[in-house]
């Protein structure tokens, strides 16, 4: 019978939602026909067409984004321009995205041609400074120019611009050649890359790596990877025969996939054969592997590891969750020594701030100078800006409050805003429908460089009033990103805008479903772009895939659904918090649970919770959600509550708890009623 209700509540509300529509326009000005000319480059230029956009170019004279236009068909060719064009182009355009867009596409080319006197001459004018390898590039020369003198911070920052790379990539590994030539890496910090890129399924990354340090084994790495069980069985008869780095990497392989397999063969056959430093490295990504997979013995593997210092941070991560979730009660202990032994880099982060201070306060024995260092901790992050910062703030005896909003930009501080030339470029192609274009630039304008276009960073009046021009044109997105880069002050209302307020309010409280957990996830899903689609499908506001939508319209009995209304903003509210209600009843009311099903599917977040047999430990919210495997869905629940919270504090004007929301997670009442949520 509830159900029923609630379908007919559904179809109701879905027949009075208005039907306006947001929009934006390109400016005032526009003309139709020079925007196709735009239009058409821009596809042009995804389709590697040098000769269409070399004919349209002469046609994109004079309009506001002929930057653009000029850069598609530059950079189309730039393999083969002459140094006199590029740097005619940046006469032309200077101080713009697209000139230092550019500069960094050559600088790039410079580099892979080592070209590295054009490229120190050339790198000053570089504002961006934000690419890895082309870093890496300049640390090169440096290298290069002062061999074996060269600084140890030059090793460091190479070590971790590497490391940090997934994709292979010639600067850094070029860069990682020559510190191993100078004796500045190890073979050991060359190996651990290969380990790192086997670990993220990069077998050309680690190839590459293993080029440097062992270039007469490189070609036997795909086989150790890519046929990782049939490699260790080969040369177990003759163990001394083949490079145990090889092994590792295989073993490494193994583990990613069958963590419980590549744990019985360090047991049965390769751990005498290993270094202790090897020896550790694989227990660690088995512990690793195993807390992903949220197995009970996940702790037994990573106490095979003799010091917590020979893991890395991202092991140590898995340890720490994997003590937080042993048991009704973590073992604090546990989640203490590791975040102990992480980097000092790592501990900075509000999460293991957060944890670390928790296992102090649990301590059997808690002496006032212990009380003082946990609460110190906590003071440090305590906010309003992020869940662990909410939390920290709740451990602390206070909870959420909307913070009093600033003055608001001054009529001077929006004219700075507006005559914004990126700015301007960068709403006037969101209105033409080139939103990465307009992203991108819109980035760099308010995150690069500073209101005068010069590298450094707005001040935070500037940001707020960049903001709220966003906002004062429907771009939500960008007015909440530019928003959320202030430092020193905060605007709430900018930070969690509600645009279609009378819609989602409406259809949230009809259905008995809180709007602050509907703006939550909407402000997570898509920022509210009603036409955003998602690499896998997912359309609209509420960011639903086709299957989902089909099969929501037809229990929540709205009927005449076909495919192409679903980034209509109405029908996407009423499937997409029609979807949101009956997930969330299926897990009793859990929004932490909910979230992970929305962003991940309900049978993954099921599974996360605890056994179906009703046994398993009770958990915080807040612990659940840090052991979710998957990084995106794990960042997704948290933000979607820490979201809420804040949302819920504006439209209350009251007190919140993030707490609250959280709930704790257990295992499911096996007699409840469970809704099937699986499409058919």
């Amino acid at each position: 019978m509830k159900f029923r209700v609630i379908v007919s509540l559904f179809a109701s509300v879905f027949v009075t939602l208005a039907t306006v529509q947001p929009s934006f326009a390109a400016p005032s000005g526009s003309n139709a026909q020079a925007d196709a000319v735009i239009t058409d480059m821009a596809q042009a230029f995804k389709r590697g067409d040098r000769k269409r956009l070399t004919a349209l170019l002469p046609q994109a004279k004079g309009h506001t984004l002929e930057p653009w236009a000029a850069y598609w068909e530059l950079k189309a060719r730039l393999d083969e321009a002459s140094s006199q064009e590029v740097r005619a182009f940046f006469n032309r355009y200077p101080a713009t995205y697209q000139e230092d867009r550019l500069r960094n596409d050559w600088l790039l080319l410079l580099g892979q041609r080592r070209d590295w006197t054009t490229l120190s001459d050339e790198h000053p004018h570089y504002r961006m400074r934000d690419d890895r390898e082309l870093r890496c590039y300049f640390l090169t020369i440096e290298l290069l120019e002062k061999g074996p003198q060269a600084s140890a911070s030059i090793a460091d920052e190479v070590r971790k611009n590497w490391m940090g790379m997934k994709e292979a990539d010639d600067g850094c590994t070029l860069a990682a050649d020559r510190l191993y030539f100078t004796k500045q890496f190890t073979s050991l910090d060359i190996w651990r890359k290969a380990r790192l890129m086997v670990e993220h399924n990069r077998p050309r990354t680690a190839r590459n790596a293993v080029q440097i340090v062992a270039p007469e084994v490189a070609n036997v790495v795909p086989d150790a990877i890519n046929n990782a069980e049939k490699f260790l069985a080969k040369h177990i008869a003759a163990p001394q025969k083949v490079r145990q780095e090889l092994v590792v990497m295989a073993l490494v392989k193994v583990a990613t996939t069958d963590p419980d397999k590549a744990d019985k063969l360090m047991r049965n056959k390769w751990q005498p054969y290993l270094t202790t430093e090897e020896r550790h490295w694989v227990w660690g990504v088995i512990g690793r592997q195993s807390a992903m997979r949220l197995d009970d013995d996940a702790l037994t593997h990573f106490a095979r590891v003799a010091h917590d210092k020979d893991l890395n941070d991202d092991m140590l991560g898995w340890k720490v969750r994997a003590a937080l979730r042993a048991g009704n009660t973590p073992k604090w202990p546990v989640v203490e020594n590791a975040i102990n032994a992480m980097s000092a880099d790592a501990r900075k982060d509000p999460t293991w701030i957060y944890w670390h201070a928790r296992a102090l306060l649990a301590r059997k024995k808690v002496t006032p100078p212990i009380q003082q260092e946990a609460n110190a901790m906590l003071e440090g992050i305590a906010g309003v800006r992020g869940f662990y910062e909410q939390l920290a703030l709740e451990e602390l005896g206070r909870k959420v409050t909307a913070p009093a909003r600033p003055p608001a930009p001054t009529a001077e501080e929006m004219e700075v805003a507006k005559r914004n030339p990126s700015l301007q470029r960068a709403l006037y192609a969101i209105g033409m429908g080139l939103r990465s274009e307009g992203v991108r630039e819109w980035n760099y304008a308010t995150n690069l460089v500073n209101a005068e276009g010069k590298a450094g960073l707005m001040s935070d009046r500037d940001l707020l009033a960049a903001a709220q021009l966003a906002c004062d044109n429907q771009v939500w997105d960008r007015c909440i990103n530019t928003s959320e880069r202030t430092r020193q002050v905060m605007d709430f209302e900018q930070r969690f805008p509600m645009p279609h307020k009378d819609a989602v309010v409406a259809r949230a409280k009809t259905i008995n479903l809180d709007p602050a957990y509907v703006y939550g996830l909407i402000r997570q899903e898509s920022r509210f772009v009603t036409d955003a689609r998602s690499g896998v499908g997912a359309s609209g506001l509420m960011q639903v895939m086709p299957a989902t939508a089909k099969w929501t319209a037809r229990k929540i009995g709205l009927t005449g659904f076909t495919p192409d209304q679903i980034t209509d903003r109405d029908t996407n509210i009423a499937i997409g918090t029609g979807y949101l209600k009956l997930v969330l009843d299926s897990f009793e009311g859990s929004m932490p649970l909910a979230a992970g099903a929305y962003n991940a599917g309900p049978s993954r977040s099921r599974r996360w919770r605890a056994p179906n047999d009703g046994t398993g430990p009770v958990l915080e919210g807040a612990i659940w959600a840090e052991n979710v495997p998957f990084n995106e869905t794990r960042d997704y629940v948290k933000k979607v509550l820490s979201n809420t919270t804040n949302y819920a504090a504006l439209i209350t004007g009251q007190p919140q708890s993030l707490k609250a929301r959280l709930g704790l997670v257990g295992p499911r009442d096996t007699t409840a009623p469970a809704e099937n949520l699986e499409l058919p």
